[in-house]
């Protein structure tokens, strides 16, 4: 068993697009290394977004919490709000975006857990 809380993360992980990633629970010891599935608290502030990219293993789930975000998977776009959830196969080229006034902030749910020698980056 494992409780963690957000707040108590000191090493968040910010990405070069302004991503900001509080991985709760996941393969790394700090973690809990799970191996079945991850959970992040992502925060992606107005005007940022994720880099486009694919996992090759990872089923990947968002559920917002705050904010809109504009999703975009293959060649699809959409909207996406607090409360709505999204499904993110294998191998589907994704990005989320913030367009909004207020910061985005999901929960992003992998299985298996999340690896980074899972994710690729799309040029």
């Amino acid at each position: 068993m494992r409780v963690t809380h957000k707040n108590e993360i000191q090493n968040e992980f910010i990405t070069p697009e302004g991503e900001i990633i509080y991985e709760l629970i996941g393969a790394s010891a700090l973690r809990g290394e799970t191996a079945h599935h991850s959970l992040a608290h992502i925060i992606i502030p107005p005007g940022k977004s994720c880099a486009l990219h694919f996992h090759k293993k990872s089923e990947e789930t968002y559920y917002i919490l705050n904010g809109e975000g504009w999703m975009r998977i293959d060649q699809k776009e959409f909207s996406l709000h607090p409360g709505q959830a999204c499904l993110i196969e294998p191998g589907e080229n994704h990005q989320i975006f913030n367009r909004g006034q207020v910061d985005l902030e999901f929960l992003a749910v992998c299985a298996p857990a999340w690896v980074p020698e899972d994710s690729y980056e799309v040029s």
